[in-house]
């Protein structure tokens, strides 16, 4: 009996709700309906916050609550998980309040629903590139910001992702060897510019390491001619990666790989 009269004053409150949402959307009073979008707001009703938000947003144009109500907006499509949609008011929050009482907050919020919004690093990474761009322009406007922090971490995961990025692309290039031509070189060029366009990516050793392999592969796959200059290439980047990661996984292969340099270059 205490179950069934718990459910039936549930079933009461939700009914006698979305009468009271029925009658405010029909209402005509713009101050009941703001009032109340706040009220659902706060009570994380974001679809209904967001409905009586866009009634009234046109009769408050132009006014000081305009401003209230174009934040409310993108707060309630960040509530929603429609990080698109809040991106798009963020940024008209911007272009119309620029130092505005929320201006904080949105150009934060701006870089922060385009870093929930990057798609996996296989795909197209305007998405990702933009967030970096905002987040830089916060982090210039707003350097003492509390968000300032989370900021510089969220925008570093932004270049780890472009970074991981070209790390697929130079991977595919060294697995296609040499089929139609020296993908092996065109994996090291790939390599080298990821470590110059993101220096602090954490995908540091696996470029290396490819670009190492890359070269030893022009050596093992070069004319006789050309196979000693390899080499010594080949040689030098060794060096290189057992220095910058004397205690790598790849050791042992790169010390196989050596010995194997060796013998061409008579060392």
């Amino acid at each position: 009996m205490q179950k069934k009269g718990l459910f039936i004053l549930l079933l009461t409150v939700l009914l006698t709700s979305c009468g009271e949402y029925q009658k405010l959307l029909k209402s005509r009073d713009p101050e009941e309906k703001y009032q109340a979008a706040l009220r659902y707001f706060n009570d994380k009703q974001y679809v209904k916050s967001q409905t009586l938000l866009d009634d009234v947003s046109s009769y408050y144009k132009g006014t000081e609550r305009s401003e209230d109500v174009l934040a409310y907006l993108a707060r309630c499509y960040m509530g929603q998980k429609d990080y698109t949609s809040a991106t798009e008011y963020y940024r008209a929050y911007i272009r119309n309040y620029p130092k505005g009482k929320y201006a904080t907050e949105a150009y934060f919020q701006l870089g922060h629903c385009q870093y929930l919004d990057s798609p996996d690093a296989r795909l197209e990474q305007e998405i990702t590139r933009n967030a970096i761009t905002a987040f830089t322009q916060f982090v210039e406007l707003y350097p003492e910001s509390p968000y300032a922090e989370q900021a510089y971490r969220e925008m570093g995961e932004m270049y780890d992702k472009l970074a991981l990025k070209e790390l697929y692309s130079a991977r595919l290039y060294y697995n296609l060897g040499t089929y139609l031509g020296n993908n092996y070189l065109s994996c090291e060029i790939v390599s080298k510019n990821a470590l110059k366009n993101y220096p602090s990516n954490k995908y540091q050793e696996d470029f290396s390491w490819l670009i190492l392999q890359a070269k030893y592969q022009q050596m093992v796959n070069s004319f006789e001619n050309l196979k000693l200059e390899r080499a010594r290439d080949a040689q030098d980047e060794y060096y290189n990666f057992i220095t910058e990661f004397p205690n790598s996984r790849h050791r042992k292969e790169a010390d196989r790989m050596l010995a194997q340099i060796r013998k061409v270059t008579n060392e």
